[in-house]
């Protein structure tokens, strides 16, 4: 099931039976990097945590790749909603073999799309370490904005690195939309 597509991507639910696809693209070292972990986890303790997380208050989604036609699974995006205020947090994770061909803007408009579209958010929030420049001109693309800087908040192989905060408004969402379509 795919609830909102483009040509080349879509966002379909959150899977129990991908856990062990989710897990390996989580134990990329460059992904461990960019979330600023510094030690791999154990598919027993990811799938014990996919039990909680399918029963959160957190907004995930599968991203596909639809480029060789059908749709294969490609990445996680994630929105952890604070209510009160009508905002969220973004968190984006694209396997390694989905990375460098515009898969995390175009899903991250679609989660865009569906925050301001449906959940009815007023802003979306994300952080990114400084070094990733892929991952700050991606969402760059799909329309967040710098915000501020957290000095030597992250590491980027060993090294202290800064973190950047990154920020879009529902009002400051144009282009196509997949749902008002």
């Amino acid at each position: 099931m795919l609830w909102l597509s483009t040509d080349t991507c879509a966002l379909g639910p959150y899977r129990a039976d991908l856990v062990k696809t989710y897990w390996r693209w989580e134990q990329d070292p460059t992904l461990l990097v960019g979330y600023g972990r510094q030690q791999p986890e154990s598919l027993e303790a990811r799938t014990e945590g996919m039990a909680h997380q399918l029963r959160g208050d957190n907004i995930r989604f599968t991203v596909y790749d639809l480029a060789g036609g059908s749709p294969v699974p490609a990445g996680v995006a994630t929105l952890l909603p604070d209510p009160a205020v009508r905002t969220a947090e973004y968190v984006l994770m694209l396997g390694p073999e989905a990375r460098g061909r515009g898969l995390g803007t175009a899903a991250t408009r679609l989660v865009l799309d569906y925050a301001f579209h449906v959940t009815n958010l007023r802003m979306v929030w994300l952080k990114v370490l400084a070094p990733n420049k892929a991952g700050v001109r991606a969402y760059e693309k799909a329309g967040f904005r710098t915000a501020g800087t957290l000095r030597e908040a992250g590491y980027w192989p060993g090294t202290v690195c800064d973190e950047i905060l990154m920020d879009t408004l529902a009002r400051d969402f144009t282009g196509p939309s997949a749902i008002r379509a």
